[in-house]
C-alpha cells in the first residue's frame, strides 16, 4: 500500500542516536553506526522522530510500504523488553543525550522545587462574572521527570499525562480536564522520554492509579504521549481506562 513513512538519509547521518528513545515503537535503531527502520510495518509515519535529528536526515515520504502494523509492534516491543531499544554507543562516542537512563526516586533533601507537595485547598467558589476562575491543580511537582512513581497524591488517583503546550493552548484545560485529577507534564519532543515508560508503569503498579488520561497536541510529535501510555498500561498488567483527549492548535479541543 502508498502510505507515509519515514526516510532516513544515511549518508547525513552521524549514529548519534538521538531518534532511538524518542520512537515509541521500537521502529529505529543504531545499526553499524547508522539509524535505520528496522521494518516498515513498525513505523506509524507520524515522523515523532523527526525533531530529534541534529542532521536533519529524518523525512516522511509516501511510498509502497508495509501497513503499520500494532501487533507486530507489541510483539517488538516485547522482544526488547517493553520498550524501544536503547541506542547502542557509536563508535564515534555518539551523543551522550541519546543514552537511556533509568530513574530513581528523589531521597531526603535535594531541590525544593522537586519535593512532592499535597496542595490542600478549600473547596473553590464558582467564578464570578469579573473573578478569574479558580486554579484546580492539588498537587507539586507537575513535570514527569521529577514525580516520583510513590507520590501519595498519585495513590488511588485519576491522573492525566498532558503534554507541555496543551494548558496553555487550550483556555478550558483547569475545569474540564484537571478538576479532580492528579497531573503530569511531559513533551514526547524536546524531553529524554528514555526513563519515562519504566517510572509511568511503576506508578501504574505501585500507586494503583485508578485511570490515566492523555491530553495531546495536534502536531505529530506529540503522538508519542499516546504510545507511551499504552506501552506503559499495557507493561504493568492493570486494566485502567485510558482516554485520550486532542488539542488544536489554535485552542480547540478536537
Amino acid at each position: 500500500m502508498i502510505r507515509k513513512i519515514v526516510r532516513i538519509d544515511e549518508d547525513k547521518c552521524n549514529g548519534c542516536g538521538l531518534c532511538v528513545p524518542s520512537c515509541a515503537e521500537g521502529a529505529i535503531q543504531i545499526i553499524d553506526g547508522k539509524a535505520r527502520l528496522v521494518a516498515d510495518n513498525l513505523c506509524d509515519g507520524l515522523g515523532a522522530c523527526l525533531g530529534d535529528c541534529p542532521q536533519d536526515d529524518i523525512t516522511i515520504e509516501e511510498r509502497d510500504a508495509d501497513e503499520f502494523d500494532e501487533v507486530a509492534v507489541a510483539e517488538h516491543l516485547g522482544e526488547s523488553g517493553g520498550h524501544a531499544p536503547a541506542a547502542p554507543a557509536h563508535p564515534g562516542g555518539g551523543c551522550p543525550s541519546a543514552q537511556v537512563r533509568s530513574f530513581a526516586p528523589p531521597t531526603g533533601g535535594g531541590c525544593p522545587s522537586a519535593r512532592p507537595l499535597q496542595i490542600e485547598r478549600p473547596q473553590p467558589a464558582e467564578r464570578t462574572v469579573s473573578g478569574a476562575p479558580p486554579s484546580r491543580l492539588a498537587q507539586w511537582p507537575i513535570q514527569l521527570h521529577l514525580v516520583p512513581p510513590t507520590a501519595p497524591f498519585l495513590r488511588g488517583a485519576d491522573v492525566l499525562l498532558a503534554a507541555d503546550c496543551a494548558p496553555f493552548a487550550y483556555a478550558g484545560f483547569h475545569e474540564e480536564l484537571l478538576k479532580g485529577k492528579a497531573l503530569l507534564i511531559a513533551c514526547p519532543k524536546l524531553d529524554n522520554t528514555a526513563p519515562y515508560l519504566d517510572k509511568l508503569v511503576a506508578m501504574i503498579e505501585q500507586s494503583e492509579i485508578n485511570s490515566l488520561t492523555v491530553v495531546h497536541m495536534e502536531v505529530p510529535c506529540c503522538s508519542g504521549l499516546i504510545h507511551l501510555a499504552r506501552q506503559a498500561v499495557a507493561r504493568s498488567g492493570r486494566e485502567i481506562p485510558l482516554q485520550t483527549v486532542r488539542i488544536g492548535i489554535h485552542g480547540e479541543k478536537q
